[in-house]
Formats: structure tokens, C-alpha cells, sequence
């Protein structure tokens, strides 16, 4: 019995000891009281409708405990036009910086005051007491600009409303903080003022503020002028079709529409041809589309056939597509049409160490400084594939398919991707895996030959039969 006990008493005693142990080597959390920004610059571009933010933050540990992460916060207005979220990690000086990818991802947090929003960044390695960090943040809005007036006249300036905080919103104390403001022109209808607050040209500076307190907040709206391509696609749909014979075709469904003020009155083409630069300064008639290298067989219509206002310039590094459409596009006008063309097969498609074969291809959209309010990217795998699985560096939602071509049998795969608010940043390489037996290109060849053998051999018997009627 005594020897039962004392076994009992050992265990507990290896299990308390074990326990302490790993909460010495696991880091602990640190509070939002624990960290604080030494110093922070925003600086804002509004030089075009998609608003780009720069963010350089110095962090400090000042608590107790190691920091693993901490939280970039955005207000409830800002949080929907969310497009991308951005982190790096500073390293060395001057000549010698370097740049860190950080994890970056969306974070829940139950005391969120105003419906506030937040993404968590988890540093490279846990940032011990009085340790500092410097970080390099990129946040991308769509659809923040808001046309003022809403409707405008085809000779009309396009002007537009901007809102923001002077000081950052941060759930941690910042002890001094500067924000910047770029605009397009030197024409600022008004602006905030929330002192120190000035303007030189086109900047504006908002600061520096000291000291301000965690979920600080200072509303400011800019008025100013932005006649750049309101360029929104609403809906784009990229098939990306392999071919193991020598080839991958790739067509493009665009819906484009002009997301600035909405046209008001008549639209002169007289006036839009002789005075471009004041008649319809805010339109856009030309777009810009960046293809892979090496494209051919490039071709662009719309529902009534062959667009031919078009130039394809082809290089080593990339192919550029200057294109117009039929008419120029004014607020609320929309265009549809279609871009198509063929890519070298061996330039796309690899084969993995494990023997399966991927695609790598370009997520996004080619055209050049353009919202996707909704992308879909359907890669069409050869009859016979099979296990497809994609990686990408960011959430997008996945699904299978099935599509029928000619002469196949049990249909082709199809690896659909698809993602909301899409810009140019996401226009990032994508692999899609899968396994293929390479028997399976012998399929359609067999079927053709099968048939072109069954034609022959009726062709044959037909020949051979005695038609003519005989009298009994």
C-alpha cells in the first residue's frame, strides 16, 4: 500500500515539474498595456480611387512579459473597403535594411468598442521586455472615394470626399504620430483642420500629436479634386484552359464600369474630341492590360464582334494590350467585352518533385489600376486529372467543377477560384497541383482514329452492295 502511495506521489510530482517547465519555455501574450508606438507616420496616396496607406510604426514592449503579436485596428467604415492588409518587419540600417514578411490575418476581439476591426500581426520572434521593433505597414481601400458632387457635366471637373482620422487608431498608447494626405492636384476644395494642421501643394500634414491615448480618434474630411480612371470591373471571369499538346488558352469576361459621378445632360462628341483636356477630363476611353510574355493568337471583341482600336506590344518580361473601347466610358457607363490569347505551354507548366504536374499563373486582373469587385478564376484541367488542389497566398474561396469539350468522355476538372475586391497588389503568382497518367493523351487521337476507321469501313461496305434490282 505504502509503495502504491509513494508511486501516486511521483507521478504527481513529474507531471507539476513538467508543467513548470513548458510554461518556461512557451512565451507568453502581452496585454494591449503592455506595448505602446514610440513613434508612428501614416501617409496616405489619394492619386488615384484606389487609397494606398503607408504606415512606419515603432513598438515597445513595456511590460513583463514577451509580445508575440500585436493588433492593427480600423474603424467600422473602413473595415468593409478593406482590400489587402500588409506587414513587414524592419532590420538593420541604412544600406543594409532589410525587410521581413509578417503574418498578417483577421482577429476577432470581443471588447471591440464601436465595432471596431482588427488584424492580428504576429511578430518573427516574440519581442521581449524594453525590446523596440520597427514596421513597415500597407493597407489598400477601394471604393472610399465619395464623388461630390454625385452627377457632373461632361465639361465638369470630377471632385471627391474623403474621410479619415487625423491620428491613427490604435488600441495602444502612441507617443507621437504624423499623417500625410496626397492628392492628385493642388486643387483642395477644403479640408479638416485639426491642429497642427497644414497644407503644401499637394500634401497635407496632420501633426505631429503627442502622447494621445489607445482608440484615440480625430474625424477630418477632404475635399479635393481626382480626375484620375474611376476603372472598376464588376464582375470578371478568367478561364485558364491546359492543353498538354503545346498550349494553355486563356479568355477573359470583363463588365467595366466607370465607378466616379455619374454623367448628367448630353455627351458632345464634337466637344469630347476638340477639347479632351477640359470636355470629359474625368472619362476614360483607353485601358492598359499587361499579358504574360510570349502571347499569340491575342484577340479582343465585345457582343457585336472584332474590336480593332488595339496595340499588342510582346518583350521577354511581359506583353502590353492598348486597347478602347467603343465609346468613352463616363460615370455610371459600363462596356463589356472579351480578351483572349494563347501562352507557350512549357512557359506555365511544371512537374513537381512527387510527379505531379502544376500550373503556375498570375492571379488578379491584367488591366493596369483596376478594382474586381468580384474575380473568378476557373482553371480547366486536361480529361484524365486528377487530386487538383491550389495554393495561393491569401484566402480565396475554392470549388470543383466539371466542363465538357469535344470528343471527351468523362468530362474535364475544373479548379474554380474566387475572391472579392481584387487590386493590382493581388496580381501574385498561384500554382495549381495535380496528377496526371499521361496515357490519357492518347484518348482523343484513339477516338479520331476510331472514328475516321468506322467512316472508312461504312464507306467500304457501302461501296460493295449491289444496288440493282434483278428480275426474278
Amino acid at each position: 500500500m505504502a509503495a502504491k502511495v509513494s508511486d501516486e506521489m511521483a507521478a504527481r510530482i513529474w507531471i507539476f515539474v513538467v508543467a513548470v517547465a513548458l510554461s518556461l519555455s512557451l512565451p507568453s501574450f502581452a496585454s494591449s498595456q503592455d506595448l505602446q508606438i514610440v513613434n508612428a507616420e501614416r501617409r496616405i496616396d489619394l492619386s488615384s480611387h484606389i487609397v494606398k496607406a503607408f504606415l512606419t510604426l515603432k513598438v515597445e514592449n513595456i511590460g513583463k512579459n514577451p509580445a508575440a503579436d500585436m493588433l492593427l485596428a480600423f474603424p467600422p467604415t473602413q473595415i468593409k473597403h478593406l482590400s489587402m492588409v500588409q506587414a513587414l518587419a524592419v532590420t538593420g540600417k541604412k544600406k543594409k535594411k532589410a525587410y521581413l514578411p509578417l503574418d498578417v490575418k483577421p482577429s476577432e476581439q470581443p471588447d471591440a468598442p464601436n465595432d471596431t476591426g482588427y488584424f492580428l500581426v504576429t511578430f518573427a520572434t516574440p519581442l521581449t521586455p524594453g525590446e523596440t521593433v520597427t514596421l513597415e505597414v500597407l493597407y489598400i481601400l477601394t471604393h472610399s472615394l465619395e464623388p461630390f458632387p454625385m452627377e457632373i457635366a461632361q465639361s465638369e471637373a470630377q471632385l471627391v470626399y474623403y474621410r479619415d482620422s487625423a491620428v491613427i487608431l490604435s488600441p495602444y498608447r502612441i507617443k507621437q504620430q504624423t499623417t500625410y494626405f496626397k492628392t492628385p492636384s493642388t486643387r483642395v476644395e477644403s479640408f479638416t483642420s485639426v491642429e497642427p494642421a497644414n497644407r503644401a501643394g499637394k500634401e497635407i500634414k496632420y501633426g505631429p500629436y503627442d502622447d494621445r491615448a489607445p482608440y484615440s480618434y480625430a474625424p477630418v474630411i477632404v475635399h479635393f479634386e481626382n480626375n484620375s480612371p474611376f476603372a472598376v470591373v464588376e464582375e470578371l471571369v478568367r478561364e485558364i484552359e491546359i492543353s498538354h499538346w503545346g498550349s494553355i488558352q486563356i479568355t477573359e469576361n470583363y463588365r467595366l464600369t466607370h465607378g466616379g459621378a455619374r454623367h448628367k445632360g448630353v455627351f458632345s462628341r464634337v466637344d469630347y474630341q476638340s477639347r479632351r483636356s477640359i470636355s470629359g477630363s474625368s472619362s476614360f476611353n483607353g485601358l492598359l492590360a499587361v499579358l504574360p510574355p510570349r502571347v499569340n493568337s491575342v484577340y479582343y471583341r465585345d457582343d457585336i464582334g472584332n474590336i480593332s482600336t488595339s496595340h499588342l506590344r510582346t518583350g521577354y518580361k511581359k506583353s502590353e494590350l492598348e486597347f478602347e473601347p467603343r465609346y468613352p466610358l463616363f460615370g455610371g457607363w459600363r462596356a463589356t467585352f472579351i480578351i483572349g490569347y494563347r501562352v507557350p505551354l512549357e512557359d506555365y507548366l511544371f512537374e513537381a518533385p512527387d510527379g505531379r504536374r502544376y500550373l503556375n499563373f498570375t492571379f488578379g486582373c491584367p488591366l493596369v489600376e483596376t478594382i474586381v469587385n468580384k474575380l473568378t478564376i476557373k482553371v480547366v484541367l486536361p480529361e484524365g486529372s486528377k487530386d487538383p488542389s491550389a495554393v495561393l497566398p491569401f484566402t480565396v474561396n475554392q470549388d470543383l467543377q466539371v466542363k465538357y469539350s469535344y470528343l471527351d468522355i468523362v468530362g474535364r476538372t475544373v479548379v474554380v477560384l474566387q475572391k472579392d475586391n481584387v487590386v493590382p497588389t493581388h496580381n501574385v503568382p498561384f500554382q495549381v497541383y495535380y496528377t496526371f497518367k499521361p496515357i490519357y493523351m492518347l484518348a482523343e487521337p484513339f477516338m479520331l482514329v476510331s472514328a475516321f476507321f468506322f467512316v472508312f469501313v461504312a464507306s467500304l461496305a457501302y461501296v460493295h452492295i449491289d444496288l440493282n434490282i434483278v428480275k426474278k
